[in-house]
């Protein structure tokens, strides 16, 4: 069985699902936890329920001062997904606009979002 959760949905402690198959199910999880894509959570009776991020609207970010770009999300409490060049954020125009005069390279895309 799988489960297509959006980040803000793997976040949650407490969450109300309807599985592809129809049923409901409930997810009571300890706080601070993520369900990342690929996990996998067994239900009481056993079964287990594999966890697919879905794509989102993120913003790609790309700068030559990626460091101080973090700092500011960091500031303001953005989730931010770090790879190894790049910066991604969900889709925001405030923050958007500040990436740019920060001198950052910004791109509208769709990817699951692993902060």
């Amino acid at each position: 069985m799988k489960l297509e959760l959006t980040f803000e949905q793997r976040q949650k402690s407490r969450l109300r699902v309807k599985l592809a198959s129809g049923e409901e199910a409930a997810f009571i999880l300890p706080r601070g936890n993520v369900l990342h894509d690929g996990d996998v959570v067994k239900t009481t009776d056993g079964r287990e329920v594999e966890i697919v991020a879905i794509p989102e609207k993120l913003l790609h970010i790309e700068s030559e001062a990626l460091a101080k770009v973090a700092y500011h999300l960091g500031n303001r409490h953005v989730p931010v997904q770090v790879g190894a060049s790049f910066l991604r954020i969900a889709e925001d125009h405030v923050l958007e606009e500040m990436l740019r005069k920060l001198g950052s390279r910004v791109s509208h895309i769709e990817e699951p979002f692993e902060p």
